[in-house]
């Protein structure tokens, strides 16, 4: 009987022993810390969570399907969601799988067709293939700046309370959904917030009309120029323009870019608890200059510069890695179909993780599937042009973009190909 291993014991990771294990398909399981949860782990020494971290879509567009959450909250913070992976991987039978306090050290072929997985301290390990769900957010992105500061500077990876922040001078580069959320903290400790800033963005408030924004228009997807032009002006009504608050004007569509689900922080610059800067020019000691020839001078820089996308126990080339990630089909498959997959990596305004698991049990359908429609399946993504899952949105350039998709044309892909794989 094949045997495949999993990486990874987060969400992802626990959507993929599930799928594969209703399929029959032998699982091993690799995590380096002592639990599942991944970065929900607030305990884990590798988890980026911190202490006042909730989800960022809801509940009920978030959970697996199979398994609701045992909350009424409607944004669950970082511990129930960690209580909700215990629990799921507690249901069915998923913890006796993993191997835990297990690092993979090395993932390289075997030669006969097959994979070598180096667990750290012990004997490598031979699978007919091996499954990447160890996550998105592992590896800082520390961007460089010119000149030297002589306070501290520390990436948002390392920040798990408001208390780092007591009575300092704060200066925040960044103003993902992170560096939002840092800031509306840091607001009641630091002696002072600022926020350094490239481009504009557009903020999701957490309710519409009483009810979570991402429940609204569940049904059919409005086409993308509508939605933008329908969402952008519900949300001029509801939030405001960000520009009088100090942000850029967005230079891009709305969902053109990940939107700042926190209207918090708009409140808190309204209130002038802190304060909108430009971009970094040049450090000099402690004093920042920014590039509209403004300074002000820091104790603490935090860098909310995102993650970059990294798998460093196998070579880039086994993953066809284009610029800042593999290129893979519907974000699981190396179009060489070599016997290494990766779930999880996709990124995607309300993917929720039934997005995740619906990736798997691609996946799973694949692995079951007999010789005809395998093949079948290989040609498709090797002789055909690839489905497109940007949904019709022009998203930025950038290098967090790169494995961006539409929830709602990603998903259309993914269950066409998983019916192809089952059908009889």
């Amino acid at each position: 009987m094949k045997r495949y291993a999993v990486v990874g014991a987060g969400p992802s990771g626990l959507a993929t022993a599930r799928a594969l294990q209703q399929q029959g398909i032998r699982v091993d399981g690799y995590e380096a810390s002592s639990g599942v949860g991944g970065l929900w782990d607030i305990d884990n020494p590798r988890s980026t969570m911190y202490e006042s971290a909730h989800l960022i879509s809801s509940r009920t567009t978030t959970e697996f399907t199979e398994f609701p959450m045992d909350s009424d909250a409607d944004y669950p913070g970082h511990r129930v969601m960690k209580a909700y992976f215990d629990a799921y991987a507690d249901a069915f039978g998923l913890r006796e799988l993993f191997r835990f306090d297990t690092a993979v050290s090395r993932v390289e072929p075997s030669g006969d067709g097959g994979w070598m997985l180096h667990p750290e301290g012990d004997d490598a390990v031979r699978y007919d293939g091996v499954i990447l769900a160890n996550g998105t957010l592992a590896e800082p992105h520390v961007p460089t700046f010119a000149g030297d500061f002589t306070g501290e500077i520390m990436h948002t990876s390392r920040y798990k309370s408001a208390s780092q922040l007591d009575g300092r001078r704060v200066l925040i580069i960044g103003a993902g959904n992170s560096g939002c959320d840092i800031a509306v903290d840091a607001v009641h400790h630091a002696a002072s917030v600022d926020m350094s800033v490239r481009r504009g963005y557009y903020f999701v408030p957490r309710y519409l009309f009483g009810r979570p924004s991402d429940t609204l228009n569940q049904g059919r997807p409005l086409p993308a120029r509508i939605k933008q032009f329908v969402d952008t002006r519900v949300l001029k009504a509801f939030t405001g323009d960000p520009v009088r608050f100090g942000f850029p004007e967005p230079d891009y569509r709305i969902y053109e870019s990940h939107p700042i689900v926190n209207t918090l922080v708009l409140n808190h610059l309204g209130q002038g608890d802190l304060r909108i800067r430009a971009d970094i020019s040049h450090f000099d000691g402690r004093t920042v200059h920014f590039r509209d020839a403004s300074s002000d001078d820091y104790d603490l820089i935090l860098l909310a510069t995102g993650y970059t996308l990294d798998y460093p126990f196998v070579d880039r080339e086994h993953l066809h890695w284009d610029q800042a990630s593999p290129k893979l089909f519907l974000n699981v498959f190396p179009p060489s179909f070599n016997g290494l997959y990766v779930i999880g990596m996709i990124e995607a305004s309300g993917i929720g993780w039934q997005g995740r698991f619906e990736q798997a049990r691609m996946l799973a359908a694949y692995l079951t599937a007999d010789e005809r429609r395998a093949a079948a399946f290989r040609e498709r993504v090797t002789g055909r042009p690839w489905p497109d899952t940007t949904g019709g949105y022009h998203y930025l350039a950038l290098e967090r973009m790169a494995y961006y998709v539409n929830k709602d044309a990603y998903r259309s892909a993914v269950r066409a190909a998983t019916r192809d794989l089952e059908a009889r």
